[in-house]
C-alpha cells in the first residue's frame, strides 16, 4: 500500500486520453528519468466520435500549461475563435428570438447586481447587451483579439472551435515529442487484477495483442462508450439521466463553405427545433452542423428533415443530397468515476448533450484534477479517490441542472418535447430550489457550494435574463449611490463595445493572419 506512484497508464486516445497525458505528463515532467512515466495504449482501429469541437476558455491554460503554441494548434487543428454561445428561438418559435451567452461576466459582476436596474430601464437592449460588450462583437463577427496580441492572450474572453480529429493528432505529436509520453498503438486484450475478485483488487497490467502486458500504477480508462476498464471489467454502474434529459441522438454533417472569404461566427449558434435543437460551429475550412433530439418525441426521419430544412437557408437544394452520420447518446454518468487505482475520464466517465459545450470541459476538469492531485502512493489513493467521486458527482449534476435551466426557463409549448421539458417530474430538486429563490433575487455566487463551479451564477444570469425569466416584483429601494453606480456601469459598457467594434478585425481576418503571421509568442 506504500508503493509510490510512478507509472499511469492510460488506455484510449482521442482528446481525452491525450489531454490527460498532456496535463500529467508536463505536470510531473515525464521527460526526466525522475518524472512519472505515463504510457497511452491506443486502439489503431477506433474512430474518435468527433463532434465535441467547442470548448471553454479554461483550454487556454490548459494548452498553456501543456507548452503547446497557440499558433501551432490554431494552424494545424482547423482552430477558429468563439466568444460564447447564440441561443436562437428558445425562449419563443420566432424567428427574430434569440439570446447570447458570452463568456464575459456583467459588468461590475462582484460589486453589484445590474439585473435590476437594467429590468427597470432596459432601453430595448437584452441584458448581456446592456452589460457585457461580447454580444454585439459576435453579432459583428468579430474576433476576439489582434493578430499583435501574444499568445493566450486576448481583449475579450475566448475559447475555441476545433476539429476534434485534427485536436487529438495534434496533442499526440505534442505528447510524445515534447512531453515524454510513451505512445503504444495496440489492441487490449485482456485486463489482469492484483486478485481473483475484481472488485476488490487493483489493476496490475492489460494484455495487448502485439506488446504483451503493459503494468502500471494507476490506470485511466479513456475508452469512450465501450470503457473498457470502468465498465467491462470493474462493473461500475451507469446513471441514466434520460428521465431529465431527453436528448439522447445525433445527427451530424461537415458542411464546407462556398466561399475562401465566408464570415466565420465567432460563436456556437443553437437553434431550437419541436424535439431538440441544432448546432451550427464555424472552423475556418467548413461549418461542423448536427441536429440533437428527442426519439421520444421524434422520428429519425423527422429529424433529418429538420435539419435539411435549416441547412437549406444557408446552402439551398444541396441540402437534400447531404448524408448524416447518426450517433447515439445515453445522457448520464458512472456511479463512481474512481475505483481502486483505475479512473474513467471522458465519454468512459459519462456523456451529456454536447449544449454549453460540457463534454470537453469535463475532460480538462478531469486531467487537470488528476495531475493535480496525483496521490504519492497506494496508500493514500483511496483518500485522494473519495475526494474525486464527491466532486465530480457534484460536477456532473450542476451540468445537468443548468442543461435542463435552458429548457424549463423557455415559455415554448409548441410541441410535447417542452411541453414534458416543464413537468416537474423531470427536473432535480437542486434546481426547483434554486428557481424558486430566483424568482425574487438573481443568482449569485453563494447558491453554489464549490469554489470552482463548471458555470457560474453569471452563467446562470445570461440563461434566465435571455429568457425572460419571469420574476415577482423587487421593492428593494435602491439608493442614489447603487443607481449611478449601475448607470456608470451601462455608460462604460456602452463606450467598451463602441472601442472594440472599432478596433478589432474580423474572426476570418484574425484566423488568415495567423496562418501567415503567428501571433507573438508568450
Amino acid at each position: 500500500m506504500s508503493k509510490a506512484i510512478k507509472h499511469v497508464v492510460i488506455v484510449g486516445g482521442g482528446s481525452a486520453g491525450w489531454i490527460t497525458a498532456g496535463s500529467i505528463s508536463a505536470k510531473h515532467n515525464s521527460k526526466s528519468k525522475h518524472g512519472i512515466k505515463v504510457t497511452l495504449i491506443e486502439s489503431p482501429d477506433v474512430n474518435a466520435i468527433g463532434v465535441g469541437e467547442g470548448t471553454w476558455p479554461t483550454m487556454r491554460s490548459t494548452l498553456k500549461k501543456m507548452g503547446v503554441s497557440e499558433t501551432d494548434f490554431m494552424r494545424e487543428c482547423d482552430v477558429s475563435f468563439k466568444q460564447g454561445s447564440k441561443f436562437v428561438k428558445w425562449k419563443t418559435d420566432k424567428e427574430t428570438d434569440f439570446y447570447y451567452h458570452p463568456l464575459v461576466p456583467p459588468q461590475g459582476y462582484f460589486d453589484i447586481d445590474l439585473f435590476k436596474h437594467w429590468q427597470k430601464n432596459d432601453h430595448g437592449k437584452s441584458f448581456s447587451d446592456a452589460v457585457c460588450y461580447q454580444e454585439q462583437l459576435c453579432e459583428q463577427g468579430l474576433a476576439p483579439k489582434l493578430i499583435s496580441s501574444p499568445e493566450y492572450a486576448g481583449v475579450a474572453n475566448y475559447a475555441y472551435h476545433l476539429d476534434a480529429g485534427k485536436f487529438a493528432n495534434f496533442l499526440k505529436k505534442h505528447c510524445v515529442d515534447k512531453l515524454g509520453v510513451h505512445y503504444i498503438s495496440d489492441h487490449v486484450e485482456a485486463v489482469n487484477n492484483a486478485c481473483l475478485d475484481k472488485l476488490s483488487g487493483d489493476i496490475v497490467s492489460v494484455t495487448t495483442k502485439n506488446h504483451g502486458d503493459i503494468c502500471g500504477d494507476l490506470f485511466v480508462d479513456c475508452t469512450g462508450f465501450s470503457a473498457l476498464l470502468i465498465d467491462k471489467h470493474y462493473k461500475v454502474p451507469f446513471i441514466c439521466k434520460k428521465d431529465i434529459l431527453f436528448i439522447d441522438t445525433a445527427l451530424a454533417v461537415h458542411i464546407p463553405y462556398e466561399n475562401d472569404d465566408d464570415a466565420i461566427a465567432s460563436h456556437t449558434i443553437s437553434t431550437a427545433q419541436k424535439s431538440g435543437w441544432i448546432w451550427d460551429i464555424g472552423l475556418p475550412s467548413r461549418r461542423g452542423v448536427g441536429h440533437v433530439y428527442s426519439s421520444r418525441h421524434c422520428s429519425q426521419k423527422q429529424a433529418e428533415q429538420a435539419l435539411k430544412s435549416y441547412l437549406k437557408e444557408s446552402i439551398g437544394e444541396r441540402s437534400e443530397q447531404v448524408e448524416f452520420r447518426k450517433i447515439d447518446i445515453n445522457p448520464g454518468f458512472r456511479e463512481k468515476f474512481w475505483l481502486n487505482n483505475c479512473v474513467a475520464v471522458g465519454m468512459a466517465a459519462g456523456f451529456l448533450e454536447p449544449l454549453e459545450a460540457s463534454a470537453l470541459i469535463m475532460i480538462e476538469l478531469a486531467a487537470t484534477t488528476i495531475s493535480e492531485q496525483l496521490p504519492a502512493n497506494r496508500s493514500t489513493m483511496e483518500i485522494v479517490a473519495k475526494q474525486y467521486n464527491e466532486r465530480f458527482s457534484y460536477n456532473w449534476d450542476r451540468i445537468i441542472d443548468f442543461l435542463k435551466l435552458h429548457y424549463i426557463a423557455s415559455k415554448r409549448d409548441d410541441s410535447a418535447f417542452w411541453r414534458d421539458n416543464k413537468n416537474p417530474q423531470s427536473i432535480p430538486e437542486s434546481l426547483q430550489e434554486r428557481i424558486e429563490l430566483w424568482r425574487h433575487r438573481s443568482p449569485t455566487e453563494y447558491d453554489f457550494s464549490r469554489k470552482r463551479e463548471v458555470f457560474s451564477a453569471a452563467s446562470y444570469q445570461y440563461v434566465l435574463y435571455g429568457m425572460d425569466f419571469k420574476f415577482t416584483h423587487d421593492n428593494t429601494v435602491i439608493d442614489e449611490a447603487e443607481q449611478q453606480m449601475a448607470q456608470r456601469l451601462f455608460t462604460e459598457n456602452k463606450k467598451i463595445t463602441e472601442r472594440y467594434l472599432n478596433a478589432l478585425p474580423s474572426n476570418r481576418e484574425l484566423i488568415t493572419k495567423v496562418a501567415e503571421f503567428g501571433f507573438s509568442k508568450v
